[in-house]
């Protein structure tokens, strides 16, 4: 008689997290914002026709993305927007038949994180040197704060899957 040895697979295998995530607050545009970290990490950041779609109370919206594919070094970079303005229909019965029914509402990519503007997502193999890329991004006109964070922490982190 075979015996066949079994193999259970945990699901905690499949989430692991190899990637670093710098969070960034600006009011820069996001392709401004993409271009003067270009300048300041040496990068080539381009505009990512697949912008990361998601639906909240029914209404479809989506968040642009800038990518770079460092094959030499083995990264992927991706500048994320984090904050997009819906239109959402507001029920009131007092409202006329002429009267504009919708409000503007700002959404979240990462709810845990509503205040921050964009992420850096990093994926790489090897040690990256995260500190030094957050001074770099610091050094840039018109960024308030940059810091690092960790995306075991983040409850919406499935949103930054794609």
């Amino acid at each position: 008689m075979l015996s066949m040895a079994i193999h259970k697979l945990q699901l905690e295998d499949f989430d692991q997290v190899d990637y670093q995530l710098i969070a960034i607050h600006t009011t820069l545009e996001d392709y401004r914002l993409a271009f003067k970290i270009n300048q300041s990490l040496s990068i080539m950041l381009s505009k990512n026709e697949n912008e990361i779609p998601i639906e909240i109370n029914k209404q479809k919206t989506s968040f642009s993305r800038f990518t770079f594919e460092d094959e030499t070094e083995m990264m992927a970079w991706d500048l994320i927007q984090n904050k997009q303005e819906i239109e959402l229909p507001v029920q009131n019965k007092n409202a006329s038949l002429f009267e504009d029914s919708n409000v503007a509402t700002q959404v979240s990519l990462v709810s845990d994180l509503k205040k921050v503007d964009f992420f850096l997502k990093i994926e790489h193999d090897n040690q990256i040197k995260t500190k030094e890329i957050i001074t770099k991004i610091k050094g840039i006109d018109l960024v308030s704060t940059v810091y690092e964070v960790d995306p075991n922490e983040i409850k919406s982190k499935n949103n930054l899957i794609f």
